[in-house]
């Protein structure tokens, strides 16, 4: 029904008219992006070979490092679960209808999508892209308020869109600051580099600033008004999200299973052991901490949804979320592991190549823009922070200390770009647009513009930033 809707839908002018067709191209042409991985491995390794590897060097690299990953690979997968059960849950699903209130008018109830899709998503962005999407169906429902479905959706995206990545739950600060989810060359190329040298630097968190407030104010003037309005209702899409509650128990063995004390004791469990973490190491270090983060957020969907079998239907619905993170990890694995071994001409990899190529760019400004455009480029085709920056980190970071640029901006000028193709790239809405229930092109038209003023202020405030920053030699444990 919605496609069909979206379907026979008034043509869009201008920006979004040529955003929604790139966006029907992508969806008829572009493959699954597990596809692109497999090309990926395909083009690195014809890259070493031509180098000077032998097939056998070749094959010995992919195999020996298709693995590197498997901790880091569950790691992200569980962002993404967690993320989703925290946002199905009861008291979530509350707060949502309350704030949905907040908005008063079609333009301002963009906007304020917008705004908490972007504050949450520097907390979580698998939990800002369900929440998100969640208060504009709630926002929707409204009566009286007439605000565009496909507006409210594509602000329901703008966390992942804009400053996921310059939050907590970037894959590449958190792969940074966890020695042991690092490969030995990367670790020996970069060091450890906490929050303190990536996120949480005043430099990171006035960009981040910027481009909330930004996309916030073209959420505000791109939202379609009077007749150009699209409700859901005009698109045909079912808002009820009303969950059934569960049935009676039947055996004696379900009562634990729908009793909250267990969630409860766990989680006091865990509050107790976070608060003497807190009191025993440094305040960045505990926050740096991917496997504290994700800890904190398996208990947390534990107790929000009050019994173990609430909470493991809703992980049950989650499963399929992880499904991408899963099977394409261990590529971008085999991926670095190819760049990074197999050595060729000269005994020098195709990593070792790529360094010379960045370093002989000089540093400073043009660096960082250069890094920015090259990542956006091939976040078109690699749409995985994690992943992607595996791929790239070894030359680009060896590029970054032969310059003398710092390395934890170096990770900042990676989350800031890397977030740019997301908003051209429909890889990532897939999430949002299952619980939206509407398909990428209806979005596409707006994230097109809000890419289109992104990228100069992202370009922009990497060189002005970047320059405020000196160069600290990487600390390997």
């Amino acid at each position: 029904m919605a496609q069909t809707a979206a379907t026979d839908a008034p043509a869009e002018r201008g920006l979004a008219r040529f955003a929604q067709r790139l966006a029907g191209w992508t969806e008829r042409w572009f493959p699954d992006a597990y596809v692109f991985a497999l090309i990926g491995v395909v083009v690195v390794s014809l890259a070493a070979m031509l180098n000077g590897t032998s097939p056998k060097g070749v094959a010995e690299a992919f195999g020996g490092g298709f693995w590197d990953l498997t901790a880091f690979t569950l790691q992200m997968a569980m962002v993404v679960l967690t993320g989703y059960v925290v946002a199905t849950s009861p008291p979530a699903a509350k707060l949502i209808e309350r704030i949905a209130r907040v908005p008063s008018s079609a333009r301002g109830a963009v906007a304020f999508v917008a705004l908490v899709s972007c504050l949450v998503s520097m907390l979580n962005w698998g939990l800002s892209l369900v929440f998100s999407g969640l208060l504009a169906r709630a926002i929707a429902r409204r009566p009286d308020l007439r605000a565009d479905y496909r507006a409210l959706g594509a602000a329901a995206y703008m966390g992942l869109g804009a400053v996921w990545a310059l939050g907590l739950s970037s894959s590449a600060a958190q792969l940074q600051a966890t020695a042991a989810s690092l490969p030995p060359e990367l670790l020996e190329i970069t060091g450890v580099l906490d929050f303190g040298d990536t996120i949480l630097t005043w430099q990171s968190l006035t960009m981040a600033v910027i481009l909330i407030v930004l996309t916030v104010a073209i959420s505000w003037f791109s939202a379609p008004q009077g007749a150009s309005i699209r409700t859901a209702e005009d698109m045909e899409i079912d808002l009820d999200d009303t969950v059934a509650a569960p049935g009676p128990r039947t055996r004696p063995g379900e009562y634990l299973e729908r009793s909250p004390v267990l969630p409860m004791l766990v989680g006091l469990l865990a509050l107790i052991w976070l608060v003497y973490q807190f009191v025993e190491n440094p305040f960045l270090t505990v926050v740096s901490n991917l496997n504290t983060y994700l800890l904190l957020f398996v208990i947390l969907g534990l107790v929000l949804h009050g019994t173990p079998r609430n909470f493991l239907d809703a992980v049950s619905k989650a499963v399929p979320t992880t499904a991408g993170v899963l099977v394409q990890y261990p590529l971008y694995a085999a991926m670095a592991a190819v760049l990074t071994r197999a050595t060729g001409n000269g005994g020098m990899t195709v990593s070792e190549h790529l360094a010379d190529l960045f370093t002989n760019l000089g540093g400073g400004g043009g660096f960082a823009v250069v890094i920015a455009i090259y990542t956006a480029l091939l976040g078109l085709l690699v749409p995985s922070g994690g992943g992607k920056w595996l791929v790239e980190a070894p030359y680009v970071m060896q590029s970054a200390t032969d310059v003398g640029m710092n390395l934890g901006w170096t990770v900042q000028i990676y989350n800031a770009a890397e977030a740019l193709p997301n908003l051209v790239n429909p890889f990532f809405m897939l999430p949002l647009l299952a619980v939206l229930g509407l398909r990428a092109r209806d979005l596409v038209g707006f994230t097109f513009v809000q890419f289109l003023f992104h990228l100069p202020v992202v370009l922009l405030l990497l060189w002005l930033l970047g320059m405020t920053f000196e160069f600290v030699p990487p600390v390997v444990p």
